[in-house]
Formats: structure tokens, sequence, C-alpha cells
């Protein structure tokens, strides 16, 4: 007689067998099971002999058989709280990541229209500087004839002889030029070291029945440097420059003097 005994690594199993003198064999088996404490498994145990198989089973109770339950649902529980949080996470990073998206645009369309800006900037920056290089060349540049007298960007020349204003300002055209027109302080210091009286372009001219003073060209008065008294647009009436203090006076249009020319 032989006993086969399957074991599990966690149980300790002894059997115990004896033969009786009565009719038929007796077998008594004794099987004593250890289990770990924490283990939700049932444990069984074969016994075998030349008459048969004998099956021990050790059933658990009823709650140490649903911790298998306990602990599904435990997981599950863990799971959906994982998956929730991980759910959650990726909610909120995509939320964040389109908020910088969105400023990440805000910034790079600020920074375009910036560009845009500079290169209006420089585009007007070069504009100008070349129109000053042209200004100063064409200053610089030009000359004035002989015995004319520069200042600034012109040229002045006083002429002696006696002529009527409109004379004079015929007189002028014909050298290339205008009776004086005089629109800053420096430009009237500067006439008035010609000395003695002489025809600037300056006219009283009569518009929608008033008077009113203004350059041979058309143009408004900017500056005006009158001697008192002599303020007042009188029709017929043109500018000469200048009396004893270096002002502006008036003469009849008829009558004669010397004058400037300025180009």
């Amino acid at each position: 007689m032989s006993s086969i005994i399957d074991e599990d690594p966690e149980l300790s199993m002894n059997v115990k067998y004896s033969k009786g003198e009565d009719r038929g064999e007796r077998l008594e088996g004794l099987v004593l099971l250890h289990e770990n404490v924490d283990s939700c498994t049932d444990r069984q145990v074969h016994v075998s002999t030349q008459d048969g198989e004998i099956k021990a089973q050790k059933k658990l109770p009823a709650v140490k058989r649903s911790c298998f339950r306990a602990v599904e649902v435990k997981l599950v529980v863990l799971y959906l709280l994982i998956l929730a949080g991980i759910t959650t996470r990726y909610a909120l990073n995509k939320s964040e990541n389109n908020k910088l998206q969105i400023k990440h645009n805000k910034l790079n369309h600020s920074y375009n229209e910036l560009q845009t800006e500079h290169q209006e900037t420089k585009r007007l920056n070069s504009q100008l500087q070349e129109e000053v290089k042209k200004l100063k060349e064409k200053i610089e540049g030009k000359w004035c004839p002989e015995e004319w007298t520069r200042f600034g960007s012109s040229c002045y020349f006083k002429y002696t002889e006696w002529k009527t204003w409109s004379e004079s300002q015929n007189h002028c055209k014909t050298r290339g030029a205008d009776l004086v027109m005089i629109n800053s302080k420096e430009e009237q210091e500067f006439i008035s070291k010609f000395a003695g009286y002489s025809w600037i372009g300056l006219r009283a001219n009569q518009t929608s029945g008033r008077s009113k003073w203004e350059w041979v060209d058309g143009s408004a008065l900017t500056q005006t440097f009158w001697g008192e008294g002599w303020s007042d647009p009188y029709f017929g009436y043109r500018g000469v420059c200048c009396d004893d203090d270096g002002k502006w006076t008036g003469s009849y249009d008829h009558e004669s003097t010397t004058f400037i020319c300025e180009k």
C-alpha cells in the first residue's frame, strides 16, 4: 500500500493509517491543515491508496471566502480614483496649455505689429534723412553770382539805382529773383545791414474790399518788424526797409528808391 499526498507549500499535513480485524478495511486519516492567516483560498488534500482515493477539503468560512470580492471592490474604487485623478489632471493641463497658447499668440501678434511699426519707422527715418541730405546738398551746392551776398540758403543783392516798386520787382525777375521777403529775425538783421531805405517784397493788397499786407509771392507774413505807426495796410502802399531803427516803413508804389533782390 502506498500514499500520495499533494501538499500546498503553505500547508503541513499528517496522515495516520491502520488496518482493523473487522470485515473490510478501515482507513483512518487525520489531516491537519495549517494555512496562512491572509490566505483566502480553499485548501484541498488528496490521499491515494490501493483501494481508491480519498479527498479531504477544508472550506473557509463565508466571511473569508468573500475577501476576494472586497479586494476586487477596493481595486475597482482605487482604479476609478486613479482614472479620475488622471482625467482631472489631463483636463487641467489642457486648459493651462490653451491659456498659454492664447497668451503666446497674443504676444506673437504684438511682436509682429511692433516689427511692422519698426520697419515703417526705419523707412520714414531713411526717407527723412534722404530729404535732409538732398536739401543740404542743395543749400551747400548753391552758388551765388558775383557780388551777391549769401545768407542761409539764399543770395541777396542791393541795387543802388532808384526805381518804383513795380520796376524794382521786374528788374529782380530778370535776374531770376524777387524783391526780398523777410521771414525771420536773423534775416531781418542781415537785411538791415545793407543800410538805407530800399524796397522789399511787401505790398498792401486789396481783397474783398479791404487791404492786407502780403509778400510778393502772395504768402502771408509770419513775422513783422514794423516801425511805429506803419502796420496798417493802406492800399497802394509798398514795404520799405529799413528806418534808422532797422524797422519796416512804407511808401507809395509810384515813388522811387533803391531795392534788394533775393534768389
